[in-house]
Parts: C-alpha cells; sequence; structure tokens
C-alpha cells in the first residue's frame, strides 16, 4: 500500500500481436505490501491521488465500440492509458476507459499482453457498462514463469490492486484468470492481502492441471525426481536441465510447484478427494465466483471426466457459478461470443452475494 508508483502514461493506441496461450501458469507471491494501517494508507493515497488522464473512451455515449470513441482501434491496436504500477521494470499495465470498477485479466504461462482472443470484443463490451479492462505483466509473464512463483505473483497482484485503489479510486475490482492465471487468483485470495477487501467477483476461466497435462510428456516423471532431489539439497531455486522446459528456463521449485503431486500449483487437478478440493479452494466461498470450463480444452487429458471435475471444483468452492462451453478449447478462440456473454453476465449482476462495499 505504500507503493509510489509513476503516474500514468497516455497511449494514442496499443499495437500488438496476439500472444497465443498456452497450458496455464502464473506465479503469485504472498503479499508484503501491506501496512500497518491499510484503510489509512488508502485514504491518503486517495488525498494525495495525481490527476488520472482522461481518454476519448470516456465520452459521454460510453464509447461501445471499435471506432474513435471505443477502446479498440481496430484488429490488435487499443486505445488507452500504459502505466507502472510497481517498482520492477516489468510491473507495467494497460488499461482502457477511466471508470471507478475494472476487470483485471491474469493470464496464464507465456502469455502477456492481448493472451486471449476474446479480450478485445470484452474490452468493448466492459466499456459499454462503464468497466474498465486493466491487463498487467508480472515477473512471471511472457518467459518468466519459470523463475517466479505464485507468492511472488500474488505480491504484484496486490501492487496493482493498491495503485488502483490511491491512484485511481477503484471502487473495487473484478479478478479474470485464464488458464494459470486461476491458480493466481486462487492463492491471492488464500493470502488475505491487504487490498484483497476490494475483490467483488473472481471468473476462473479454463482452471486446468498443469499437473495432469504435464504428466503427458515423456520427460516429467524424471524431472520431478530430479527437482525434488535439488530441493531437499537446499538447491530449489536453481535451474532443471533445459529438457524439463523447451518454453522458459525453470527452476526446481517452480517445476515441482507445477508438476508434482499437492505443489503449490496443484489445484484443480481430477484425481484431489473432494476434502483435499475443499482444503484448496474452500476460501473462495467468501467471494462470489464464476468457473468457465472449456469442454474441449486441449490441456486436459482425455481420460478427465470434465463434466463431472467442474461441478467437483465449483461444489469445493462453495457453489461457484459453473458455464461450460461446449467444443470450446483452452483460450476459446472457437467460441468467443459465448466466453464474452459469459463474464458480461456475471460482472453486470449482483453476484452470489452481491457487490458488497469493500470499505464497509
Amino acid at each position: 500500500m505504500n507503493l509510489a508508483p509513476t503516474s500514468p502514461t497516455s497511449l494514442s493506441s496499443l499495437s500488438s500481436a496476439h500472444s497465443s496461450s498456452s497450458s496455464s501458469s502464473s506465479s503469485s507471491s504472498t503479499s508484503s505490501s501491506s501496512t500497518t494501517s491499510w484503510l489509512s494508507g488508502i485514504v491518503r493515497g486517495r488525498t494525495d491521488r495525481s490527476a488520472s488522464v482522461k481518454m476519448a473512451s470516456n465520452s459521454a455515449s460510453g464509447g461501445g465500440g471499435a471506432d474513435s470513441t471505443g477502446p479498440v482501434v481496430r484488429k490488435n491496436q487499443w486505445r488507452g492509458v500504459l502505466f507502472k504500477y510497481g517498482p520492477k521494470p516489468i510491473q507495467v499495465a494497460f488499461k482502457t476507459g477511466d471508470y471507478k470498477q475494472q476487470v483485471i485479466f491474469i493470464g496464464g504461462l507465456t502469455d502477456g499482453f492481448l493472451a486471449t482472443e476474446y479480450l478485445e470484443p470484452l474490452a468493448i463490451a466492459l466499456d459499454k457498462e462503464k468497466w474498465s479492462l486493466v491487463q498487467l505483466l508480472l515477473s512471471s509473464s511472457y518467459s518468466g514463469y519459470g523463475t517466479s512463483s505464485l507468492q511472488q505473483d500474488a505480491m504484484e497482484l496486490d501492487q496493482l490492486i493498491s495503485h488502483l485503489i490511491n491512484k485511481e479510486d477503484s471502487e473495487g475490482v473484478v479478478l479474470l484468470g485464464h488458464s494459470t492465471g486461476c491458480q493466481d487468483i486462487v492463492y491471492y485470495m488464500r493470502t488475505n492481502a491487504a487490498c484483497s477487501r476490494a475483490v467483488r467477483a473472481a471468473v476462473l476461466q479454463a482452471p486446468v492441471s498443469d499437473r495432469e497435462y504435464r504428466a503427458t510428456l515423456p520427460e516429467t516423471a524424471a524431472m520431478i525426481d530430479l527437482a525434488s532431489t535439488m530441493i531437499s539439497e537446499g538447491r530449489g531455486s536453481e535451474l532443471l536441465p533445459r529438457e524439463a522446459d523447451s518454453t522458459s528456463p525453470i527452476t526446481a521449485s517452480r517445476y515441482h510447484s507445477l508438476c508434482a503431486y499437492m505443489g503449490d500449483d496443484d489445484l484443480f487437478s481430477s484425481d484431489l478427494s473432494d476434502d483435499q478440493l475443499r482444503m484448496r479452494l474452500g476460501h473462495m466461498s467468501n467471494t462470489p465466483c464464476q468457473v468457465i470450463y472449456s469442454m474441449g480444452d486441449e490441456y486436459v487429458p482425455e481420460y478427465v471426466d470434465k463434466k463431472a471435475l467442474v461441478e467437483r471444483l465449483c461444489r469445493a468452492m462453495g457453489g461457484a457459478e459453473k458455464v461450460e462451453i461446449e467444443h470450446g478449447n483452452h483460450s476459446l478462440s472457437n467460441r468467443i461470443g459465448e466466453a464474452v456473454q459469459a463474464i458480461i453476465d456475471f460482472v453486470k449482476r449482483d453476484g452470489p452475494k452481491g457487490w458488497d462495499d469493500p470499505w464497509n
């Protein structure tokens, strides 16, 4: 809460190639940014708030389409604010619209800005409802996930929400996780970090098991054994051989978290018992939650009963809303309209417990 991020930088447009989403993963870290009096920090931050940058998308019409007033100019070209939210060079976020409520998108392994194809129409739909879409870069973004952790992600997510509270007068956020971004949300909400009170609701899109997917790869078993040995020798922060992960350098600790039974990232596996799922997901019952599951997800092994699994996940979270997308792939690139509609319907209406004032 005591961060002092630099002022936002206005962009006339943001253009980027679409980075396709792979099997999930994000690393998070326990929040260390809370102060002795986080609420007083919020009040001080709001008093000292620098003037926000008004964007053209905040016209009286609400800017709904891909035109001169909306958040999306044309395919892969966005209008919004690029800003720093933390001290690290990677801690940059991009926000469309200038509204008091924000949906924060958290991508999976190898993801960064514009990670999924549904983000463009989602930004347009949210703008019509006077919600901003925020995409953030974490230390684990792109190829950084192998040397990061869930604890680190959680700390950086808390710093972003702190920035939105102190600098943007946020009235509350909805967290939208894709793939391993879902693990980030679950882990962050378990930390009870200072700013987690501002989380009105959570959407978990493609909450799949990295462990079950990686178990289908030939090198995984041997690498889990090597990672376990290195951790027992106090070398968990050292890198595994290149064959452990072709996408990113990866430490023994991070690999073990993703691939080992009951590792930190092992939250959505079909072979976990109901008690184990409740132990790992039960705290999400305190937050209105929606689970969007792709019934054609290519990162879920064929032996997994997807319908039974998503039912168990929702039950473990205390009755989360279940959305099954028939034939949907992992990133829902083949079901963009259904994805956007499900998210918007959830954000627009009162959740299972209603949108409580996060400050009362």
